[in-house]
């Protein structure tokens, strides 16, 4: 399967998942992406960051699409963040970093278990 169909049957066909990017762990290159969801280099090296240094992100909050989102959760797999009724999912595998969005009206749960999902999918193939 190629990266973008990751993104798009995987991530965006769940329901749960409006807009996704799958980068490679350092944040260098962008592997596959919704149209309408290209974060700036400076959002995704914040990203990458807080994988390693969760304080910064937890106090400071990420960027995604020029959005402000509060951190909700921060650890060397997954970064949760939050605005409003909207939310981003960040999950880091072997070798790529997933981002996901999820619009009001879905549950944090249901948006973090698809994209958490498809993540311990790919640590499975050892990506």
């Amino acid at each position: 399967m190629s990266w973008q169909a990751y993104v798009d049957d995987s991530l965006v066909k769940s329901g749960f998942i409006d807009k996704a990017a799958i980068y490679c762990r350092t944040g260098d290159s962008v592997w596959a992406q919704s149209p309408d969801f290209q974060l700036k280099p400076q959002e995704l090296k914040t990203i990458v960051a807080g994988f390693d240094n969760n304080y910064e992100i937890l106090a400071s909050g990420m960027h995604v699409c020029g959005q402000k989102y509060l951190t909700i959760r921060a650890d060397d797999r997954s970064i949760y963040g939050k605005w409003s009724q909207e939310g981003i999912v960040c999950v880091r595998t072997k070798l790529a970093i997933l981002i996901g969005h999820y619009p009001a009206g879905i549950q944090v749960q249901q948006a973090t278990g698809v994209v958490e999902k498809l993540a311990d999918y790919l640590i499975g193939l050892e990506f």
